[in-house]
């Protein structure tokens, strides 16, 4: 019996739940964006193509982020009040305040050296076996644990952050474990915030607290939301990202080697695995007005869920869309949204995954699936998607 699921119809694929072991969506996605680009399935209208998927995120007056905030069902209820949430001005004071401490520039040379340490280190632990899963082994491991100590808390408690987010992205399914984790996250939390008030150090978490923009700064509260965000849904997509980015170069042997030989390529790599593979399929909004958009009425306060995988794979904007090419024109990509809400964590998503990357490159010779190892690697996800293993031989 297989372990993925492979819906046949719209309907069935989004019932589906974010996690669910979808192998390929795209067959779908592809026939929605031909027959209807702009699809209402009970009152929640999802948009596939490129073109009203940018239109959508770019037009925030009518298609409000307000959808992800505490108010309504989803993300909001157990991330709390985040700049995902937020519009106008509350949104661009909030903005201005986290998005100076998230660039890696700001974070320093420290910053890079304590990525590097942590990917060696958790290479150490497999190298001499000469072979690994690099999921449980690797790319889930390292995002959290950067996030960790460049939040100044103990690394020791990495295996709680990762119980408490995965708790957080079952909240659609099953909203009394996603609520627990959110609960765990702010016991754990709130204190750590008022001693570093106290006593401020240099790490993000200080960063966070003296940050100030026309003499406002951030509460305790916003600023414990802000890191539920942070740990789960940053740590969560670099984790998806470089399961996928190694999946296609496993999957390639003359990509691996170009890439292993050429780093620069390092950075179109991530670019395009965004693109073709992106980490978070889906980004909600909700209408402050009735409008109109493909010829399709949405009336005002309407869900509505941008599909990210779906646009990024139209062929009107990306020729040859379902093919992953290393030297595509990059800078369409919507994965990291469009807007003023584009990821504030984009450059240090993408400067911890070329670290991580590098460190892999750098100490994994002769990198190959594991012809040994049971099932073969596929990414599967709805809403999320990455590889769930990467059984991998090598010499180190």
């Amino acid at each position: 019996m297989s372990d993925y699921q492979q819906p046949s119809t719209p309907q069935e694929l989004l019932s589906c739940g974010p996690i669910d072991p979808v192998e390929n969506p795209y067959d779908i996605f592809k026939a929605m964006r031909e027959g209807a680009p702009v699809s209402d399935f009970g009152g929640t209208y999802f948009i596939t193509n490129f073109e009203f998927a940018q239109q959508v995120l770019l037009d925030d007056e009518v298609f409000s982020s307000k959808s992800n905030s505490p108010d309504y069902p989803g993300i909001g209820m157990v991330f709390g009040q985040t700049v995902v949430g937020m519009n106008g001005q509350e949104h661009l004071k909030h903005r201005n305040l986290i998005t100076p401490a998230l660039r890696p520039r700001a974070l320093g040379e420290d910053f890079r050296q304590r990525a590097r340490s942590t990917a060696d280190n958790l290479i150490d632990k497999f190298a001499e076996a000469g072979r690994a899963n690099l999921v449980p082994d690797f790319t889930f491991l390292y995002p959290l644990s950067v996030f960790v100590q460049i939040l100044g808390l103990p690394e020791e408690d990495v295996g709680d952050f990762h119980r408490w987010g995965i708790d957080l992205t079952h909240v659609a399914a099953d909203p009394e474990r996603g609520l627990q984790g959110s609960a765990c996250l702010a016991d754990y939390l709130a204190p750590v915030v008022k001693e570093k008030r106290s006593a401020p150090t240099t790490d993000l978490i200080c960063r966070l607290i003296e940050a100030e923009v026309m003499g406002e700064q951030m509460t305790d509260e916003e600023i414990i939301s802000f890191l539920r965000l942070l740990i789960t849904a940053g740590a969560d997509t670099t984790y998806h990202l470089l399961g996928n980015a190694l999946h296609v170069l496993l999957n390639n042997r003359q990509l691996l080697e170009r890439v292993s030989s050429d780093r620069s390529s390092l950075e179109p790599l991530l670019w395009e695995t965004l693109r073709w593979e992106s980490p978070v399929q889906i980004v909600s909004r909700q209408t402050d007005r009735e409008t109109e958009i493909g010829g399709v009425v949405i009336p005002d306060d309407s869900p509505v869920t941008v599909i990210i995988g779906s646009a990024n794979r139209d062929e009107q904007a990306f020729p040859n869309a379902a093919v992953f090419d290393l030297d595509r024109d990059q800078g369409k990509s919507l994965a990291f949204g469009y807007g003023r809400h584009y990821c504030a964590g984009a450059d240090f998503g993408l400067t911890e995954a070329t670290i991580g990357l590098n460190a892999l490159l750098d100490r994994l010779q002769d990198l190959r699936f594991d012809p040994d190892a049971d099932g073969e690697s596929k990414i599967r996800g709805v809403a999320f998607r990455g590889p769930s293993h990467l059984n991998v031989q090598f010499s180190a």
